[in-house]
């Protein structure tokens, strides 16, 4: 029996974990991928406060140092389902079963796709999601990058140390980006901004050749012949598994407020797989904190419970 299980290990559910620890909780996290979750994407982050400029690898490696020299407890698996046994909540992964006092959700979210033929048969072929993971198997080729926010701007600043030429394919003609991004984009010789344009095509059947782009105004065609894509145009939740567990959103997203308290007690939700306005690491990591201590507050009413009967 669990204190507490944390469902994902990103900023959030690595945040919640520590802070559970700390309340001298048992602990345990479920992590289907890599832990730190999207900020190990991110060559640099220097905007966490009181923190240097670092890779988000190497935050997520320090965040779950922490964890583990608590005493926490971690599996390598995906939550399949959850199910409630009176107060109890239990986890199915793989083929374990985890049983926890209380139950906080930080899935975070997944990559989105551009939703094109040949796509998924691509990938790991030429298109990517993942500049810091794959870039370097594109030294002095030709890549492109398709978005136009925060990511996609990381993404194309970083392929230009490495790649021939960088086109940054947006569908709009700015970028939604922070200021101080797009003033590094602007005063890069290596990086071509391709605006508006959208990709309508992906070239190549085993391996990635071009793509085929539409003006967004005119309607003009035109191909680009690159080596690789990288699709940086947002994420998007992954909360089925729990849609009969608590209230989703229309777009999926766990209806959570800023106490992280669920439509389930005893359940919380933590980072960007809640409902909210927000998604950073400093709001990744505040969740964390703030559903730890409802989920040990929840956990210590069952013990007084308990101990009343």
């Amino acid at each position: 029996m669990y204190d507490v299980i944390v469902i994902g290990g990103g900023a959030a559910g690595l945040t919640a974990a520590l802070y559970s620890l700390r309340a001298g909780k048992k602990v345990l996290v479920l992590e289907s991928e890599n832990f730190g979750g999207q900020i190990t994407a991110s060559p640099r982050v220097d905007n966490y406060p009181g923190l240097p400029a670092v890779s988000g690898s190497a935050f997520a490696d320090a965040l779950l140092e922490q964890v583990l020299e608590l005493g926490g407890e971690i599996e390598m698996e995906r939550a399949a389902a959850v199910e409630l046994d009176g107060p109890f909540k239990t986890v199915r992964a793989g083929r374990e079963s985890y049983t926890g006092k209380s139950l906080i959700l930080a899935t975070g979210v997944r990559h989105r796709r551009l939703g094109l033929p040949g796509e998924e048969t691509l990938a790991g072929s030429g298109v990517s999601y993942c500049a810091v993971c794959d870039g370097a198997f594109f030294k002095g080729k030709k890549v492109a990058v398709a978005g136009g926010g925060d990511t996609a701007l990381q993404s194309a600043l970083f392929l230009s140390s490495m790649a021939e030429a960088v086109y940054l394919i947006h569908r709009r003609e700015t970028f939604r980006a922070e200021a101080a991004l797009t003033v590094r984009l602007a005063g890069n010789a290596k990086i071509q901004q391709i605006t508006p344009y959208r990709i309508t095509a992906l070239q190549g059947e085993t391996e990635l050749k071009g793509l085929t782009l539409i003006q967004t105004v005119t309607g003009e065609a035109k191909e680009l012949a690159v080596d690789g894509l990288f699709v940086a145009v947002g994420q998007e939740p992954d909360n089925q598994a729990f849609a009969g567990l608590v209230q989703l959103d229309e777009a999926g997203y766990i209806r959570a407020g800023e106490d992280c308290c669920t439509s389930a007690p005893g359940v919380f939700a933590a980072g960007d797989c809640r409902s909210k306005g927000v998604r950073q690491l400093t709001t990744a990591t505040a969740d964390g904190a703030v559903a730890a201590l409802a989920a040990c507050v929840y956990a210590d009413a069952l013990d007084f419970s308990a101990a009343r009967t």
